[in-house]
């Protein structure tokens, strides 16, 4: 097919996808499932009739999205936000993906006569819910939950996907590899994990070096430099045997929570790129999917479904979640936004590839699982949240700029950069201003400036900042004496 073809075949689906996604939210419909029904419509069962039979073409794309859409939401993840439910989001997404995959395996003896690894098999491959399906409903709803609540959900979302694809991984090899054991077993958990988190927050602390040391002359390069790193995160994680998913996530995490140049465009470009992954892998797998046969799968999908949803969810998180401070309201909930989006379907290209038998049968009953559970589950979070009296209905504080400066807790303070002063040569964003800390305004010689990062103070600068007043001392121990 000529180029010029693929083009208009690939602008159209992009922009019918972004046009319906407008028109999904008025009917309450998740716009990852719009996506994902526009690909079928598109592939070779639908009007569309594009022949698209590669299930690794699919994976490697799916694979690329998923480690740019965690990427996304580990810079947005605020380490102070999420610190209180720390323990929570790591239960659920440890202990919680492995009981659920358990149970939904028992499920799978009984209606699809598999054998308990094969059962094993398809409860990991639908075990974690899906970082971009939660990322797009709490965030395109604009849901105001709780901030903890939140916090929860969105950490617990962006952190299970790792332990899916271990598991995913391992049931694998036991089924090729019988001989594998437990102890083949536990050492894969401890290469994944450990290897994953340690290098995650290596890469995670040099992006921030390499983003501010680097002094590029294009403002532009930066994205590029971003892109490049995630993949070089990635691909060092996996090819040492670690998670790279796990790599990606904790990295995004250290650099979202560090300071460095052009942050705010930074994260902007990459929220952009996220909602890009998504459709493309939405669309993908959606014409990977052939609607004739699910049909055939609608009964045992459906109890399959059912169970992951009303059972293995719920229970799982009901027990782990025990000893915890969340109220049972919000435990409910919690159980009920265990959306399976794209992940679980990535995840069920793996038995394709390896040649794993009833893999074609699983993937199609995955799919229909991924249909079920947007339908239901994420058509329903904001009513459902509404029904347990959790949504955020408290006003948010509208604060006016003149007086954010002239209250009793901030001050605007002159500060002159001297000779001796530490700011002297150095650049804003090497100063280590205390947080909420703002660089106002940079006088030099009679022109007046809106710093970024990137600038650099000289001698002789006339330097305003907004700080709170218990702050000051800090900042003066990186700008010298304010003018009082």
């Amino acid at each position: 097919m000529a180029i010029e073809y693929v083009m208009l075949g690939v602008a159209a689906l992009l922009l019918a996808s972004i046009v319906a996604s407008k028109a999904s939210g008025r009917f309450g419909v998740p716009a990852l499932l719009v996506f994902l029904a526009i690909g079928m419509l598109a592939g070779s069962d639908g009007p569309g009739g594009i022949e698209f039979d590669y299930p690794r073409a699919a994976q490697w794309l799916g694979i690329v999205a998923l480690a740019f859409i965690l990427f996304a939401g580990g810079l947005e993840t605020r380490w102070p936000a999420v610190r209180p439910v720390l323990r929570e989001s790591m239960l659920l997404s440890t202990l919680g993906v492995a009981l659920t995959a358990v149970i939904v395996a028992g499920c799978a003896r009984v209606v699809l006569g598999c054998s308990f690894l094969e059962g094993m098999l398809l409860g990991s491959i639908v075990s974690s819910t899906d970082a971009a399906a939660v990322f797009g409903i709490l965030r395109s709803k604009n849901l105001r939950l709780r901030p903890h609540l939140r916090s929860l959900l969105e950490l617990e979302s962006g952190s299970n996907d790792p332990m899916a694809v271990f598991l995913t991984l391992g049931m694998i090899a036991l089924i090729q590899t019988p001989g594998m054991g437990a102890a083949g077993f536990g050492f894969m958990f401890l290469a994944q994990m450990g290897v994953g988190g340690v290098l995650g927050y290596g890469m995670g602390r040099i992006m921030a070096l390499v983003l501010n040391r680097l002094d590029l002359e294009f403002e532009g390069l930066y994205p590029a430099v971003t892109l490049a790193m995630v993949l070089l995160t990635y691909g060092l994680a996996a090819a040492a045997g670690g998670n790279g998913f796990l790599s990606v996530y904790a990295a995004a995490i250290v650099l979202g929570n560090s300071d460095f140049l052009h942050k705010r465009s930074l994260i902007r470009f990459h929220d952009g790129l996220a909602w890009l992954m998504q459709i493309a892998m939405f669309l993908t797998l959606g014409l990977q999917v052939f609607p004739s046969r699910l049909a055939a799968v609608a009964t045992p999908g459906l109890t399959v479904a059912f169970v992951l949803m009303f059972l293995a969810r719920p229970a799982a998180v009901l027990l782990l979640l025990l000893g915890s401070r969340l109220s049972w309201r919000e435990r409910i909930l919690v159980s009920w936004v265990g959306l399976r989006g794209a992940a679980p379907i990535v995840l069920a290209t793996f038995p394709l590839i390896a040649g794993i038998s009833k893999a074609g049968l699983m993937f199609d009953i995955v799919f229909f699982i991924v249909l079920t559970s947007g339908l239901l589950q994420g058509s329903s979070i904001a009513w459902v949240a509404a029904r347990l009296g959790l949504l955020d209905h408290s006003p948010q504080p509208v604060v006016d700029p003149l007086e954010l400066m002239s209250n009793g807790e901030r001050d605007v303070v002159r500060f002159s950069v001297g000779a001796s002063s530490p700011a002297n040569g150095r650049r804003i964003v090497d100063l280590a201003l205390p947080p909420e800390t703002l660089v106002l305004l940079v006088e030099r010689g009679g022109i007046y400036m809106i710093p970024r990062g990137g600038t650099a103070l000289q001698q002789g600068d006339q330097v305003l900042i907004l700080a709170a007043r218990d702050q000051l001392p800090a900042v003066e121990q990186s700008l010298g004496p304010a003018f009082r």
